[in-house]
């Protein structure tokens, strides 16, 4: 005698599947097909068709109208909208099938909104936030949040923003005025102006301003609008940025806290130390990005991948 599941089927939903983890729920005409695995308390909604090479990880839910084709991989805590639509084949053809099917992966905690269109073989890192109804044509990097068709990155979870402006010293005090934030080590700058007839003069010194004694710089412009760039912190390296003309969101990430900075005239600094996850968006199109840092080169300083930042941050 069979052991009743420990999962739910609605009596007009067909699972096929028994490879369902315990407490998922699996409602009125969803259809689950025989080699689909779903985790444990998983929230599976009306019309839901789910396909064979398909990975669930645990609560995950996917709400009303929702396909999940062979090659799609959701991981934990993952949250599909109503009619949020997943591809599989960039080239679909009646009857003609691709050798493999891309692998479509959501990553543990990101969310998909309504009618979103996931294109094949692309990444939704962890933590991201896809706007209802965007058309995602790239990998989205973690805890961005994306909208529009195609989809670009307009913010990032949960960073508190920061004032644009920063407020003027006043007479008693020295500048320049150094300014702590909620991520770990983060300053950010007011840079001394002088300025007459002549022009304009913004001046900082290594070791005062500039809290290290740079090796190196570099300068970054002519960034589309919609790139981002940065998404990665350094073992050792110091940085410190300005712009030089128009301007730049600069988002930072200590495993805990996460702020956002504008950098909108060169009158201001951000400084990042080491073990910081830094990123770069929302460059205008007149944007010059000057960074200086306190080493030379060396790639195996870069921590790019962001599940080994966290690991390492939190060891």
């Amino acid at each position: 005698m069979n052991a009743k599941p420990d999962y739910f089927v609605h009596s007009h939903a067909l699972c096929e599947s028994e490879h369902v983890g315990a407490g998922t729920r699996i409602w009125a005409f969803a259809h689950v097909l025989p080699n689909a695995r779903l985790g444990a308390e998983c929230n599976i909604c009306d019309h839901v068709f789910i396909e064979n090479d398909v990975l669930i990880g645990d609560r995950v839910t996917i709400k009303c109208g929702v396909q999940v084709w062979d090659g799609v991989t959701l991981e934990d805590d993952v949250f599909i909208g109503p009619n949020a639509t997943f591809t599989n084949d960039i080239f679909p053809r009646s009857k003609k099938y691709p050798e493999q099917f891309g692998r479509t992966v959501i990553r543990q905690g990101a969310s998909v909104g309504a009618n979103a269109t996931i294109l094949p073989g692309i990444t939704i890192e962890k933590g991201a936030m896809i706007g209802a109804g965007a058309v995602v044509t790239r990998s989205v990097p973690p805890n961005a949040i994306v909208v529009g068709n195609p989809a670009k990155i307009v913010g990032y979870v949960d960073a508190r923003p920061t004032g644009t402006e920063f407020s003027a010293p006043r007479p008693a005090e020295k500048p320049p005025r150094v300014i702590p934030t909620t991520v770990k080590g983060v300053t950010i700058h007011h840079i001394d102006e002088v300025a007459d007839i002549r022009g304009k003069l913004a001046v900082g010194e290594f070791g005062k301003e500039i809290p290290f004694e740079p090796l190196r710089y570099f300068l970054v412009y002519d960034v589309p609008t919609a790139e981002t760039r940065g998404e990665h912190a350094h073992h050792v390296c110091h940085q410190f940025l300005t712009v030089l003309k128009g301007s730049v969101h600069v988002v930072a990430f200590d495993g805990v806290n996460r702020e956002e900075f504008v950098l909108d005239s060169s009158k201001k600094g951000i400084y990042l130390p080491p073990m910081v996850w830094g990123i770069q968006y929302k460059y205008s199109s007149d944007a010059v990005l000057l960074v200086f840092a306190s080493h030379h080169y060396d790639s195996a300083d870069y921590i790019r991948n962001y599940d080994e930042y966290l690991r390492l941050v939190n060891a």
